[in-house]
């Protein structure tokens, strides 16, 4: 499906600044869509690893499981779909979901969701985490050698009711997210790495995938993608 991008800057672009144009057309396009333009990118492939750290890990990737953040499965080939919606919040902010969903065999199916604004008070993309939002995270964005897109989390904040705590340094997870194209094979490649001070290496995949666009205008956003709460401070 044909669709019209860059009515207003995403909040990729409006992170990246000048260097959003170094990356590679198809990531352009895949990140270069807000809510005024009417569109989604879905992405559907196959994880080709999904590991996890020693079984010290598993009851904290139990715990982010209940939520749609982390889980302790891992698998090979594992077929994933990837959706990418833009929509204003209920607070007005441009926002982007990022939903993937893993079928690992046997009936078992685990989400990882995440929704993404624009902070200008922080001055970055802020990636709120599982179904909730309770989990803040900045991102630093940058752009690597071969057009494709680096993404590393930087500090991190629990929003849960009353609560409102910033991560100590000494117990962040840190993430870093690589996606660029693949010429050759004509299709996105990604890698995600997740890891800390005291448990070491937690959680990550690496895959392909392809991508569809479609326009969204005349239909309203899945609830399916949406968190069941959004939160206001990020």
């Amino acid at each position: 499906m044909t669709t019209t991008l860059n009515k207003t800057d995403s909040i990729f672009r409006t992170a990246l600044g000048a260097d959003f144009d170094r990356l590679h057309p198809e990531l352009q396009r895949r990140f270069g869509f807000g809510s005024a333009d009417g569109v989604a990118c879905v992405g559907e492939g196959v994880m080709e690893e999904i590991w996890r750290g020693s079984t010290f890990t598993v009851p904290f990737l139990r715990l982010g499981a209940a939520r749609n953040i982390l889980f302790p499965e891992t698998g090979r080939n594992v077929p994933f779909v990837i959706e990418n919606y833009a929509y204003l919040d209920d607070f007005g902010r441009d926002t982007v979901t990022f939903v993937r969903t893993f079928e690992l065999g046997n009936g078992l199916r685990r989400r990882f969701d995440a929704t993404m604004v624009h902070s200008a008070r922080r001055g970055c993309v802020v990636d709120y985490l599982g179904t909730h939002q309770h989990v803040a995270v900045d991102l630093d964005l940058s752009v690597d050698s071969r057009g494709g897109l680096l993404i590393r989390s930087g500090e991190q904040r629990l929003r849960e009711g009353l609560l409102d705590l910033r991560v100590p340094r000494a117990l962040l997870a840190h993430a870093e997210v690589r996606e660029w194209y693949d010429e050759q094979a004509a299709e996105f490649r990604i890698e995600v790495r997740v890891s800390s001070r005291w448990a070491g290496p937690l959680f990550g995949y690496r895959g392909r995938f392809t991508a569809r666009y479609w326009d969204t205008a005349a239909a309203r956003v899945p609830a399916t993608v949406r968190p069941y709460r959004e939160e206001l401070r990020d």
